[in-house]
């Protein structure tokens, strides 16, 4: 970036003000026309305007202006800056090779099938593609749908795995979680609160009671018997 005066009025109404520099000095300095440099010092423009020192700004230095006041022909010389500000490049879109580019559909037919919950606007994000290319794949509409094969938009590099776990997650917030189907292990606390049934165990008090009866059956069995003797 080419260095340039900043704010050249107010650099202007403090040259006029606070240095016996001519007229046409300040003028070729700020950029402005010596009449109207003129009009700053008569007052009749920049009313408003507070005058802004360039040698705090480190836009002219002392010696400059020193040296200027002692040669009306000499020209000011704006001062190297301390800093170099890098030239703002504007970001350019992101180019996709054709290859990848005939890939998108894939992509998002994975993306359709493996993540229902990302909505139009986060697919375009991550391959780079239109909400009507989308919604085309979705409605198999699409004029290429009955060869379309679903790929990771990850492994063909159209997008990062980072990128894509940042989506689905921002995605599954506020979603209901998905009952778990099939057999499934219980709680550890509900579990602990069930005991296994355990078959009755018979206490040998009842054996003994068993043996009792049987033994008194006998003995009136052979009583029986003697008296159908006698």
């Amino acid at each position: 970036m080419a260095n340039t005066l900043l704010m050249p009025k107010a650099t202007a109404v403090w040259l006029v003000d606070n240095t016996a520099l001519s007229f046409d000095q300040i003028a070729q300095f700020c950029g402005l026309h010596p009449l109207e440099v003129k009009a700053i010092a008569d007052g009749e423009s920049a009313q408003g305007i507070k005058g802004m020192d360039p040698i705090i700004t480190g836009q002219l230095t002392r010696d400059e202006i020193a040296a200027g006041e002692k040669d009306q022909n000499r020209r000011l010389h704006l001062s190297e800056p301390k800093v170099r500000v890098p030239e703002s490049k504007r970001k350019a879109p992101r180019y996709t090779p054709l290859s990848k580019r005939q890939d998108r559909p894939n992509a998002i037919l994975w993306l359709v099938r493996n993540h229902p919950e990302l909505k139009d606007a986060q697919i375009s994000r991550l391959v780079g593609t239109t909400k009507a290319t989308i919604e085309q794949i979705r409605e198999r509409k699409h004029w290429n749908s009955s060869n379309l094969v679903p790929m990771d938009p990850v492994t063909l590099g159209l997008c990062s795995q980072i990128d894509l776990d940042i989506e689905v997650n921002r995605a599954s917030k506020g979603r209901d979680q998905a009952l778990p189907t099939g057999d499934t292990l219980l709680p550890a606390a509900l579990t602990e609160r069930l005991q296994p049934e355990q078959p009755a165990r018979k206490s040998e008090d009842d054996e003994l009671d068993a043996d009792a009866v049987f033994a008194k059956l006998s003995a009136l069995k052979g009583k029986t018997e003697d008296d159908q003797d006698h």
